[in-house]
């Protein structure tokens, strides 16, 4: 299978699964839906992964340096609240590790590469390509935060959440993205910029 046809594939798998998942969480099958958020996320990396040409020791390093960054900045935010503000995770995201989910960060990740591999190829600095990274991953928390919290992966304190959440997004994703863009680890293709805009409207959808 030809590099093209393989990514067509992926895709196809991914807008399937997220049409599907759209169509179960407006029915009254919604909880169990929801029980597959981790699938989810496991399914989006694992096409996003095998999207990928390039699979090089560089590139396995950054992909466990992020998901750790990840991980651990969600640790300090959950028992300090020094980072993104009050909040604790729920059930929906699978096994936690000292409360915090495992696999957030690979969501990090997920979200790292996709929203740089938009940017990858603009002919603009690199700087200025993290930031617009950045903003990017930014952007879709805040479309995400409302069915988030109405899904049980997380809850704040007061049922707010702090603009200075959003702040902190937009620094580690901007350093993150900056990471990898640095390093030439990111690549363009339709699944890489496909995801992240299935992302989007996925959670817009269901923001509505």
């Amino acid at each position: 299978m030809t590099p093209l046809k393989k990514q067509n594939l992926l895709l196809v798998i991914l807008v399937i699964f997220y049409s599907v998942g759209l169509i179960g969480l407006h029915t009254g099958y919604r909880s169990y839906f929801l029980g597959l958020t981790p699938f989810n996320l496991l399914l989006s990396f694992g096409c996003l992964y095998l999207s990928f040409k390039d699979y090089s020791l560089k590139k396995h390093v950054d992909i466990i340096l992020i998901a750790a960054a990840g991980y651990s900045i969600e640790w300090i935010g959950v028992h300090t609240s020094v980072l993104f503000g009050h909040y604790r995770y729920g059930s929906v995201l699978g096994y936690k590790l000292d409360g915090i989910p495992l696999i957030i960060g690979l969501n990090w990740v997920l979200l790292t590469f996709t929203s740089a591999a938009i940017v990858h190829k603009w002919k603009i600095p690199l700087v200025l390509k993290a930031v617009i990274a950045g903003a990017l991953m930014t952007g879709l928390d805040w479309i995400l935060e409302p069915v988030a919290i109405r899904s049980g992966f997380w809850s704040w304190e007061g049922h707010v959440v702090p603009v200075y959440n959003y702040i902190c997004w937009m620094i580690f994703s901007t350093l993150f993205s900056y990471w990898i863009l640095s390093r030439k680890n990111v690549e363009t293709n339709k699944v890489t910029v496909g995801l992240f805009v299935i992302l989007v409207i996925f959670f817009a959808i269901l923001n509505r």
